[in-house]
């Protein structure tokens, strides 16, 4: 049976925000989908009478795998599309998002099978992200904030931990890209605001931008 639009919204809710044991709470998921705690609880049951989730009252909810693959395999049709909006249509990788969004609920596989075959099957979204394979499954990254490296590093941007319109033309802004080399100049003491080096040119970057820039040495 194909999965309901609504469905789908909750199973990469349940990909971003399950920790490293396989759990999330109801509580997270009401936050993060700005739904209704009911709400949340009666979809979670559904999810469990579907072997998606573990489901028992007054505990985190517990994915299983089956539930891992399938809200792996929503993120795969977003990232996807994003992949094809940036590489194929020319669009931003500040304007993706929302068009993914609507795209991602298509249910013909055969669809984003051959999107990704005209993508020559990338590994990776605009964003840095990887991109699951058909079955699922996710390349691991060795990655870390910018904002925990310290004075003298060179590290590469390897991806963005919010791909926010907003913050995605802040990068623009700064000519701050996907693969480039940052050099750690400074970091200022009172508000660990970074100076950084980009090529022949230096930028500063408030605290709450390194964070959102993830980086690998």
């Amino acid at each position: 049976m194909k999965t309901t639009l609504t469905e789908e919204n909750y199973l990469k809710a349940l990909f971003h925000l399950v920790d490293n044991e396989g759990k999330v709470t109801i509580n997270e998921l009401s936050k993060f989908l700005n739904v209704k705690m009911p709400s949340v609880n009666n979809m979670m049951k559904k999810f469990a009478e579907k072997k998606w989730v573990i489901y028992e009252t007054y505990k985190p909810l517990v994915v299983t795998e089956t539930g891992k693959r399938e809200a792996a395999l929503v993120v795969r049709k977003h990232r996807l599309t994003e992949m094809f909006l940036v590489k194929k249509m020319n669009f931003g990788w500040e304007n993706v998002h929302e068009i993914a969004e609507q795209l991602e609920h298509v249910h013909s596989q055969v669809f984003f099978d051959k999107m990704d075959e005209i993508l020559d099957y990338p590994k990776f979204d605009p964003h840095g992200e990887p991109i699951p394979d058909k079955d699922g499954n996710i390349i691991s990254q060795d990655l870390q904030k910018l904002s925990s490296c310290e004075t003298g590093e060179i590290v590469v941007f390897a991806s963005v931990t919010l791909s926010d319109d907003a913050f995605l033309s802040y990068l623009n802004d700064r000519k701050l890209l996907l693969d480039t080399r940052i050099k750690i100049i400074k970091i200022e003491p009172f508000d660990k605001s970074m100076t950084i080096e980009i090529g022949s040119k230096k930028e500063i970057l408030s605290k709450k931008a390194t964070e959102k820039i993830l980086v690998k040495k």
